[in-house]
Formats: C-alpha cells, structure tokens, sequence
C-alpha cells in the first residue's frame, strides 16, 4: 500500500474502527470503474474481428474459434439465437457496436453450462443482453465464468437460471459495472441473479438487481467483495430470499446501496454474512451510506451476521420498514463491532416510496455523523447510484446525508 492511499484511509473512520478497515487496506473514495477495471483496458494492439448477419463472420461461435489473444470483437446489433461459444483467449475484448447483441439461448449452450463459458486471461464484455440460459443440472448461466479476470459492463442477464455463475478459482476476479440482472433462477432456491463462488475478488458498481426466482439477488463467496453505489431491490411481486449474501465471510465493502426486500419475500433476512461460517483469513463487513427498505410484513432482520472470528463497522445507515423499534439499531451490536448513526425512517420520508425513489423528502435530513472519521469527510461518498443502471458523482460542497442518496435533482 502505497503512502496516499494509507493516509486516505485513515482519514475515513480512523477512530471509528482503524483496525478493521487498515487491516481492509482500501481507501473507500476509489468507487469508479476506472480504477476498477484497469486491467480490462490494459491491451495493446490486437485485430479487430466484425461479426453480424451481413458478416464474413456471421457468429459468436465462429469468431470464438478465429479470435487470437489481444482481439477486439465488434458484434452488429441484433439478435443471435443458440451462438453459444467457449472463450479462451487472452486480452480479449467482445462488444456490442451499433446498438445491443442479444445473445438468446433458444435452448443450446456451451459445455452444458452456459451461452458463454469464460475461462483464460483478461476479458471484457460489454453492451450485450444474455437470457433463457437452461442446462440440465439447472444452473445454465447467461455466462459460466472459470478462470482469469473478467468485465462485464453495460449488460443485461434476464430469465436465466444464473445471471453469470463463476467457479471457485482462487485468483479469479470479477467485475460488473453499470449492469442489469432480472428474473433469473430456476426457482429452486439454488440459483440466482449473480452466484460467485470462492474467487479472488468481486466489484460490483452502479448496477441494478430486481425479481430474482426464490434465489438471492446476489449471493458471493469470493475472499473480498466491493459493492458499490447499486440497487438491489426485489419490488412489487419479487420473490427473491436474501437480497445480498456473502455465505463464507471474507471481505465485504459495501458502500452507497439501494437495497429492498419485497412483500412476498420468505426470508426474513435482507443482508446475511457468515451463515456458512468464516472461510478467508480476513472476515470483515463494512456497511455503510446504505438504505436498507423492507416491505415484508412479517419479522426481519436487516442484517444477520454469525457469531465467530469476524469484525463489523455499520455506519450512516438508512432503514426503513420490519419491527425495529423507531431509533433501533441496525444490528444490536456489542464491542468491538460498531454501529453508528442508524437511521430509522418512515416510508413518508421519502420522495416517492410507492415508485422506489428512496431519496429523503425535503422534510427529511438525516446527516451523516461528522468528526468520526479522524480526517474529516475526505472519503465520505463521491458517487450515488442513479436508475436504471448507473451513477453520478457529488458534487462538490454537497451536503453528504446517512444513506445511499444525497442530492434531490
């Protein structure tokens, strides 16, 4: 860790819990894909390989045999029905030029797994639409991610059994920004909207999660975890069980969340971490500037979190609806773990609850607790989640509020 970015992290919540987040070695201003994804955009030279209908190559699946290491795919807009592929290349690019790729099952895949099986180097993927993935073993994904470091930003996985599915690599890692995932699971509750399993590391940004089949909206094993500035939010019908879940522990950053329990849900848990137990040497949460909405009428917890080897910081949290009593803790914590400045809303503090616009009503402020953080607000929210799937950065000066929302235009 260079000297800049240990200073930055201090001056974040220095005194609130100093040894969980230096121990997290992460300063929480760097929410932009650009320092997420360095490595996607790494790639010098390389052809450029066109495929559409009017195409010498008219397939996904012919360019995924042609394609050598440091190519850029350009995929004409369209609909591409059964094209699945194997990716195994290095410093591989594929995009949707012109429009949107939409890449439709139509019940074929690729190893039995998927429409994409991803395995190899540094990949990226982007503005390309994945739906009715179906295998045998139900857990066909949009795409089956194996191996490497994959992007995936500005698409969409609608109707599969898994959105995208990763394996259990160790030095695997996943990126997802401004991304959509809806309507996936095969409704037994074993596949969901986005399944990472034991990899490296996941970042999630400024992308929206709804409607799930039974399964989570996101569920990850990976050994650190940045989930950043999204909505996740299971809405009017949605039945989907926990909305996040990070089942081994691990590292977990997450920062700026919409995150909404529907009515028909039947679990009673929003956010779950360690119900597996504590699998990574390093078992920290950090949750904070979150709103955190439950419409289940029934009992909830807004956040569960095992007994064990673990430490929490919760921190300028938002949270509406379930049977906290009014000014509650989020979690009942006891030292060392930290909860501070809790927010207990009503659904009328917001602009428009019954639309999801969880922004605060102007007769709302809930401030973000100040002095806390050794170096001032330095590293408080730069960035806030903007629908359908995106963000906007703060702009300067603005008065940073507890929760996920800070301006009202």
């Amino acid at each position: 860790m260079n000297n800049q970015i240990r200073h930055l992290l201090r001056s974040l919540l220095g005194n609130l819990f100093p040894a969980l987040l230096m121990a997290i070695g992460l300063g929480l201003s760097g929410f932009t894909a650009a320092q997420s994804d360095g490595g996607a955009e790494a790639k010098i030279g390389g052809r450029v390989l066109r495929v559409g209908p009017e195409r010498e190559l008219r397939s996904l699946a012919a360019a995924s045999m042609q394609a050598r290491n440091g190519d850029t795919i350009e995929v004409d807009a369209g609909e591409y029905r059964a094209d699945v592929a194997v990716w195994t290349q290095e410093q591989l690019t594929i995009r949707a030029v012109g429009g949107r790729a939409r890449m439709v099952a139509a019940g074929a895949n690729a190893e039995g797994k998927a429409i994409w099986v991803m395995r190899s180097g540094s990949m990226l993927v982007e503005n390309i639409d994945f739906s009715g993935a179906r295998v045998r073993d139900r857990n066909g994904a949009g795409i089956r991610f194996e191996k490497g470091r994959l992007t995936v930003r500005n698409c969409t996985f609608l109707d599969n059994e898994n959105g995208i599915l990763t394996s259990n690599e160790p030095s695997a890692e996943l990126v997802v920004e401004n991304s959509e995932f809806g309507n996936n699971g095969a409704g037994d509750g074993q596949s969901h909207n986005l399944y990472v399993g034991g990899i490296a590391k996941l970042t999630v940004q400024a992308s929206y999660f709804h409607h799930a089949k039974i399964g989570h909206l996101l569920k990850t094993r990976a050994a650190e975890n940045h989930i950043l500035y999204n909505r996740l939010t299971d809405e009017n019908g949605g039945t989907a069980s926990y909305e996040l879940e990070f089942p081994a522990g691990g590292i977990a950053i997450v920062v700026g969340n919409l995150i909404q329990q529907s009515a028909r849900s039947e679990n009673s848990t929003i956010i779950s971490y360690g119900a597996e137990g504590y699998k990574w040497p390093q078992n920290r949460l950090v949750l904070a500037y979150n709103t955190i909405i439950n419409e289940r009428t029934a009992g909830v917890k807004f956040l569960y979190v095992r007994p064990g080897e673990r430490q929490v910081g919760a921190v300028n949290n938002v949270l509406a609806g379930g049977n906290a009593p009014a000014g509650g803790t989020l979690l009942q914590l006891t030292e060392p773990d930290v909860d501070r400045n809790t927010v207990r809303a009503e659904r009328s503090d917001f602009v428009n609850a019954a639309a999801f616009d969880y922004r605060p009503a102007k007769n709302a402020r809930w401030l973000a607790v100040p002095g806390q953080y050794g170096g001032g607000n330095a590293l408080w929210p730069r960035r806030e989640y903007v629908h359908p799937r995106g963000s906007r950065a703060l702009p300067a000066g603005l008065t940073i509020q507890a929760g996920a929302f800070h301006s009202l235009d």
